[in-house]
């Protein structure tokens, strides 16, 4: 965990470093909705879907000491990442004034210089697909191996190379010198990894493996995921195809938002649910159903208790912790205003994408991606719905719309919690529901006291430092969330603190 607190602390040390350079203004906004074009590609090739659907297989060829096996397995994987994204970045880089113009942000039309600069940042960044799907995968095979740290470590090298860019590139290349950190840092993000990878002595073969067996079940788990996770990137296209036409820094408005809401939620599910992935797939080829029942219970009971203070806390600190990192520079009063109220509506969303994350990697582990993929497909679908509703219901209310697109995401990722928790209830003949049920009550009761402390905290520190408000309101939600979990003697905490010092050390 330490591994991806560091992590996340750079990621913010990004964002505050360009918000700072770029505000919400024009230029970040190309190379926001440029850079989605690259993050699909890589998301539907070599992101979550392949990693769910490899380290299973892959983990139950080492589980069964069939090392020459797993290590085919990885190449005939490795080369065609290496094949379909090289192939679709080009394809994306001939294309990109299509791609931008009707499928992506028409609103940009309205001003061909702007459109232009997307187009011409989104082929610029389109080679670090290929170097993320390397990358990606080699992330699975040393997770496969029980190894956290080194791969925990790669966000923060991805963050300083866009770091790189902001400090030194852009004085001289504008908002190019931002797109040549994003090279910088996927390239940080693989390298890292070698001497990992190296120490593994891997058996590199030179085939695409259509034929074998293990390559076609990957094949068969990686199709329904795959269908998942396009759904869930139409819908990040569809925030910026809407927000493009709204007022100019809704993008970044959306994108930074969910960002910070991202962070706790990388902290405290991603840590978690990477570190459970391995053991659930583990238990589960050992054909252990009762001791993967209960890791998966106390994984969700861990995540509860952190999320749901998390979720309070974003809510009654958003502005004050987007105004003490942000706004300097070209990040005016007006951009925080802007972010602030799309993380009102995410932060509600912030125990969904916990909870989904966890209990998705659950169903994956028992080679079921038809489960999640289905519950998230509906889910995202609604989501698109919600979007036009609820964008159109806020324009009505005089209220910014783009926070409309926020609480789309944050229902639509509730609904998909709820029947994803009901389905694993099914399918595992119960989920220690009482114990989860019970914690979440007792986080949720401590939460909201401690929210009434951070309400007293800011009427009685206004007009003090922006810092001391942040760290003292972070310190007095967090003392009197954990001093009334000890009072009310949560199990929970105990165990939790002893997984942490675990993944520390380790």
């Amino acid at each position: 965990m330490a591994a991806f607190v560091f992590s996340t602390l750079v990621g913010l040390l990004r964002q505050i470093l360009v918000a700072n350079a770029f505000g919400t203004g024009m230029e970040i906004e190309a190379f926001a909705a440029a850079n989605r074009v690259s993050e699909t590609l890589f998301n539907l090739v070599a992101g979550g879907a392949l990693g769910s659907a490899f380290i299973p297989t892959f983990t139950g060829l080492l589980t069964k000491q069939d090392r020459p096996g797993a290590w085919k397995l990885a190449s005939a994987i490795a080369n065609l990442i290496l094949l379909i994204l090289t192939a679709a970045a080009a394809l994306a880089a001939v294309f990109a004034p299509l791609i931008v113009r009707y499928l992506l942000a028409p609103g940009f039309a309205a001003d061909p210089a702007k459109e232009a600069l997307t187009v011409s940042l989104m082929r610029l960044m389109l080679p670090s697909v290929v170097i993320f799907g390397l990358s990606g995968l080699v992330i699975g095979i040393l997770n496969s191996h029980q190894v956290f740290f080194i791969p925990a470590l790669t966000p923060a090298m991805y963050a300083l190379g866009m770091i790189f860019g902001v400090i030194v590139l852009k004085p001289y290349l504008g908002i190019y010198g931002l797109a040549w950190g994003v090279l910088l840092g996927a390239s940080l993000h693989l390298l890292l990894q070698i001497p990992s990878l190296v120490r593994l002595k891997p058996d590199y073969s030179a085939t695409f493996g259509l034929k074998l067996k293990t390559v076609r079940e990957v094949g068969r788990l990686f199709l329904p995921r795959l269908l998942g996770v396009a759904v869930v990137q139409l819908n990040f296209w569809i925030n910026v195809w809407l927000a493009s036409q709204m007022v100019e820094g809704s993008i970044n408005g959306v994108t930074y938002a969910f960002a910070l809401m991202l962070m706790p939620q990388a902290i405290i599910a991603q840590s978690i649910a990477i570190a459970a992935m391995p053991t659930f797939s583990a238990q589960i080829a050992l054909g252990q159903m009762t001791a993967m029942r209960s890791s998966l219970a106390a994984s969700l009971r861990g995540v509860l208790l952190l999320a749901v203070p998390a979720t309070f806390g974003l809510i009654f600190l958003r502005i004050p912790i987007i105004t003490a990192f942000y706004e300097r520079g070209e990040f005016t009063e007006f951009s925080t205003e802007l972010v602030a109220w799309a993380l009102l509506w995410y932060s509600v969303g912030l125990i969904g994408h916990s909870v989904v994350e966890i209990t998705s990697r659950a169903f994956y582990a028992l080679h079921d991606t038809k489960t999640p993929v289905f519950v998230g497909v509906a889910a995202m679908s609604l989501n698109v719905v919600f979007s036009l509703l609820f964008a159109a219901l806020f324009t009505r209310l005089g209220w910014m719309p783009h926070g409309g697109l926020a609480l789309a995401n944050s229902l639509a990722t509730t609904l998909e919690m709820i029947a994803l928790l009901w389905l694993m209830r099914r399918r595992l003949n119960g989920l220690e529901g009482r114990t989860i049920l019970k914690t979440a009550l007792l986080s949720l009761l401590a939460a909201l006291v401690m929210s009434a402390g951070l309400l007293i905290w800011a009427q009685t520190t206004a007009g003090q430092s922006i810092w001391f408000v942040v760290i003292g309101g972070i310190l007095v939600g967090g003392g009197i969330y954990s001093v009334l979990l000890s009072v009310m003697r949560v199990e929970e905490v105990k165990l939790l603190t002893r997984a942490v010092m675990q993944r520390i050390r380790r």
